[in-house]
């Protein structure tokens, strides 16, 4: 088994210098390397799912080590729940992207370059998820930063069809390179904190191996413990890496601005790598702080699952409110992304609060990772399709197009559904698994945060839909029909969404049962193969899962109805008056709550300010000083001084003999050493 993981890693690196050289030759060899290894390692990762049908025979590791001195240099894979899981999503979602990738850069004089980018994006996912240490699963993460690099500012020239932001005149538009360049630094500011817990945890475990982190964790976290506020500055350090690719608060700004590359990277990145990356590594990083916590009895540790829980709360709630007034169509995804990665953290952090929600709240979190990737994966995918046929990025420019791409539009009805969790889809299942968590973890602010995002998450999923597909087309739109009609997707592209949509009607039907296979393999994973204490939930006085279901659907009809009169039927409309409440509340979610407007100000101006003050006020003073006005102050002086002592001294010349023979004396000596 372990030689399949083995292979899903390492063919979409080999497809790499074949998408090369097939271009080299013409495209059709070019575009097969494309899609056939990514297809490949999909069938690879399928071959590893019989183990989580039998998971008593996990964890599985294959390693091999390279250095021994002065430290353990191991290179290896660790097959396990959670390992299997995201390889089997990675893999799947990201062949059926490939796929679509071919129909909409068709014609791109780049697509070389993305079709390379992109397999490297798939294998540096999958080699960060089946690491079976921390260096190794950090060499894939820096992987996948580059990738994303690369791949948002695929446009690096920056030609201005592809900036984003605006509309034109209301906000600000942003170039391509500038967006790569900001997902680079805000990733990698996480990125590099977070090396600094790795090495921390190495100075006390003295390994890397993730296996053996866990079971000896009870011997090195007490002592690491040992030293005041420790453990509290490891779980920051930790997770500040995952903060930065997740894009949770308050490393959150740099995914909207990943709208910048291509339709399919935005798929890739917000449905099955970048991202998820960040979940996998607090799901990954759990159990050493639930050891800490509830084996090692360290306090401390608690701090771990609490900035989990509350920063996927803020992050969920934050997001939420900037989706209801964006205006480009992937920024509301990119917002709906956000949010939804914010319940996922949500789930993952009431998981060690206590410990009757270890398991229930793992696998409620990875569970809404699943479903997440196929519908968000679909949203996208259908979003590009639109994208194409209305030449604009913006929804007022779109309107009514349910008439011109038919198939698109339901595909992106079911994943819509679906995200706002319309029961019996799989949102549906993983939203309301994560609230249960929350309520039996009684953190009931997190709990309320989460249901007023359902309302929200509602209100503009409906608007979105309501604006493109049933509104009344634009003017953009109806003077671009004179021209060039629109016209349903091709076939390669709206067969990618159409797949998704099955996955995402299957897994919906099949809800129940991967909640109880999830709930099984976490469950003899953490508390039997990692020995972890967990208790039994105690009973309750009235029915909490009937309470959580109630509230959940209520929140969506609360959200949904009223956006679906405003902007699908039009059956009510609103005027917003200016310095009211809710023009107030407007203006402060278009503003992202002015939080990228203070990063701008603060690190961007702040930094280009100090560094003209170090080049004005400081580089050129000292260059003035030191190559303008020392030299003329020596040479201006020099002469006066020799003549000084000429008039002063009749032994001018003696003087003189005694100071060459000085400087010669001092030469030879520092020679002579």
């Amino acid at each position: 088994m372990q030689l399949y993981a083995w292979l899903a890693i390492i063919l979409p690196l080999i497809g790499i210098p074949l998408i090369w050289a097939g271009a080299r030759i013409n495209g059709f060899l070019r575009n097969t390397a494309a899609v056939a290894f990514p297809i490949m390692a999909a069938l690879c990762a399928l071959r590893l799912f019989p183990l989580l049908l039998h998971p008593e025979q996990l964890p599985l590791e294959s390693s091999r080590i390279w250095i021994t001195h002065p430290f353990t240099l191991e290179i290896g894979i660790l097959l396990d729940p959670l390992s299997l899981i995201l390889t089997l999503v990675v893999s799947i979602i990201s062949a059926v992207i490939a796929v679509y990738c071919l129909g909409y850069m068709k014609g791109d004089p780049g697509i070389c370059r993305f079709l390379m980018l992109v397999n490297l994006f798939i294998g540096s996912m999958l080699l960060l998820v089946l690491a079976n240490n921390l260096l190794l699963l950090f060499v894939g993460w820096k992987l996948v930063g580059l990738c994303s690099y690369g791949l948002i500012g695929f446009y690096y020239q920056d030609d201005r069809k592809y900036w984003i932001g605006g509309p034109p005149g209301e906000a600000p538009l942003t170039t391509p390179s500038f967006c790569g360049l900001k997902a680079l630094v805000v990733t990698g500011v996480g990125d590099l904190i977070m090396l600094g817990g790795i090495l921390i945890l190495y100075g006390y475990a003295g390994t890397l191996n993730l296996m053996a982190l866990y079971h000896t964790a009870p011997v090195w976290f007490p002592e690491m413990a040992r030293n005041p506020n420790m453990v509290i500055l490891v779980s920051f350090m930790l997770l500040a890496g995952p903060i930065g690719k997740s894009a949770q608060f308050p490393l959150h700004e740099w995914l909207p601005e990943a709208m910048a590359g291509p339709g399919p990277v935005s798929a890739l990145i917000h449905a099955a790598t970048m991202v998820k990356s960040g979940v996998y590594l607090v799901a990954r990083l759990m159990p050493i702080f639930y050891i800490g916590r509830w084996v090692a009895d360290c306090p401390d540790a608690t701090i771990f699952f609490t900035i989990t829980a509350w920063v996927g709360a803020i992050t969920a709630f934050l997001a939420a409110t900037q989706g209801l007034v964006a205006k480009e169509l992937k920024k509301i995804l990119a917002f709906s992304t956000v949010s939804q990665i914010g319940y996922m953290w949500i789930g993952l952090g009431v998981a060690g609060l206590t410990q009757t929600t270890l398991v229930a709240g793992t696998s409620a979190g990875i569970f809404h990772l699943i479903s997440h990737a196929i519908f968000k994966a679909c949203l996208f995918l259908c979003a590009g399709s639109v994208i194409h046929a209305a030449h604009s990025i913006y929804i007022q420019d779109m309107g009514g197009m349910r008439r011109y791409m038919p198939r698109t539009w339901l595909c992106m009805l079911i994943a819509a559904v679906c995200l706002m969790g319309v029961p019996p889809l799989p949102g549906f299942w993983s939203k309301d698994a994560i609230l249960l968590a929350g309520l039996e973890a009684h953190h009931i602010p997190i709990f309320i945060i989460a249901i007023v995002t359902v309302a929200l998450t509602a209100f503009y999923t409906t608007r979105m839909v309501g604006i493109v597909f049933y509104g009344p087309e634009s003017r953009h739109l109806q003077d671009l029909q004179k021209k060039s009609p629109s016209h349903e997707a091709p076939a390669i592209m709206w067969g990618a969404c159409a797949l998704l949509a099955l996955m995402i009607l299957a897994l919906g039907l099949g809800g129940p049962w991967a909640e109880h296979l999830l709930h099984h393999n976490f469950t003899l994973n953490l508390t039997e193969t990692l020995n972890l204490p967990v208790n039994s939930a105690e009973p309750h006085p009235f029915n909490y899962h009937l309470l959580v279901t109630c509230l959940s659907i209520g929140g969506i009809l609360a959200g949904a109805i009223p956006a679906w009169l405003l902007y699908g039927s039009r059956k009510i409309s609103i005027l917003i008056q200016p310095k009211s409440v809710i023009n107030e509340l407007y203006v402060l979610f278009w503003r992202r709550w002015y939080i990228d407007s203070f990063y701008n100000r603060v690190f961007i101006d702040g930094t280009l300010k100090f560094a003209d003050f170090i080049a004005l006020r400081i580089e050129n003073n000292f260059d003035t000083l030191l190559h303008r006005r020392l030299p003329a102050l020596v040479t201006e002086n020099l002469p006066n001084l020799f003549l000084r002592l000429k008039t002063e001294s009749e032994n001018f010349l003696y003087i003189g003999a005694y100071l060459m023979a000085i400087i010669m004396a001092t030469i030879g000596f520092a020679l002579w050493h």
